[in-house]
């Protein structure tokens, strides 16, 4: 997989992208990189310490820095869920206002619609 377009840090062997860790080598295809949301998983990165062949500085360097820029958040599902009142869960961060719906006794036809561009 070629590296992710927005580039944050690059080393001799690993680069923080917009997509998380990337190895610089192509010819891996993928293969050790760590996306943003398991940035955070310690047994996925500790396996890919472990791989033959991974300068664990480079490697440390950038985990360190990727983490700095995308730090950890809850699950999306999760904090919808607990927005609903599905689920009760903490409020993480006050910033974010919660998404609220409210269609209760409302006919479908009269909601105002939306849609996600991407």
């Amino acid at each position: 997989m070629a590296l992710h377009r927005d580039i944050f840090w690059v080393g001799r062997q690993w680069a923080v992208t917009g997509a998380g860790i990337q190895a610089v080598d192509q010819r891996l295809r993928g293969v050790l990189d760590i996306e943003i949301v398991r940035l955070w998983d310690d047994d996925l990165v500790q396996s890919r310490r472990a791989k033959p062949g991974v300068n664990a500085a480079d490697f440390d360097k950038a985990l360190t820095i990727a983490r700095e820029r995308f730090p950890q958040t809850p699950d999306p599902i999760i904090v919808q869920l607990a927005a609903l009142g599905v689920v009760e869960a903490p409020v993480v961060s006050p910033a974010l206002p919660a998404m609220q719906l409210r269609v209760e006794g409302r006919l479908a036809r009269f909601l105002p619609q939306w849609r996600v561009r991407r």
